[in-house]
């Protein structure tokens, strides 16, 4: 897609392509590909299905998404929190491909926030500072 290609407005059918082209992009990379095919062996498409509710209620407010993103990230064997950077750069990258500046500067933030949101849940601990050193 050329820069003149790119969209400018959001739609279900463009949450859609996003969702996609992103998780496509997950399931080779070395780091998440790995975490993310303990986590779903087999069929992408309910993962996905739930992915297009997700960002549809978050970027249209459409409401469509009912879950609790983490209790399910609880369960996620072998998520640090380092990977959280390969996940929103994976994600940029993506709307980089798909969307115009201004939208992928949208997507951007919402995804940072919602990153942010799952760190602290799933790390954050009173008795120890926040945020924790990264690995050298």
């Amino acid at each position: 897609m050329s820069t003149l290609e790119k969209l400018d407005h959001v739609s279900e059918e463009s949450i859609c392509r996003l969702v996609d082209a992103f998780y496509a992009k997950i399931r080779i990379d070395p780091e998440l590909g790995p975490i993310f095919a303990r986590a779903i062996p087999g069929d992408w498409q309910p993962h996905l299905t739930k992915m297009y509710a997700f960002w549809s209620s978050v970027m249209l407010t459409s409401g469509r998404y009912k879950g609790n993103p983490v209790a399910k990230h609880l369960e996620v064997e072998g998520i640090r929190l380092e990977l959280f950077q390969r996940w929103l750069a994976l994600f940029d990258e993506t709307c980089g491909e798909l969307f115009d500046d201004r939208l992928r500067g949208e997507f951007g933030r919402k995804a940072a926030r919602i990153a942010e949101s799952l760190k602290l849940a799933l790390f954050y601990r009173p008795d120890r500072p926040w945020p924790p050193a990264q690995p050298a």
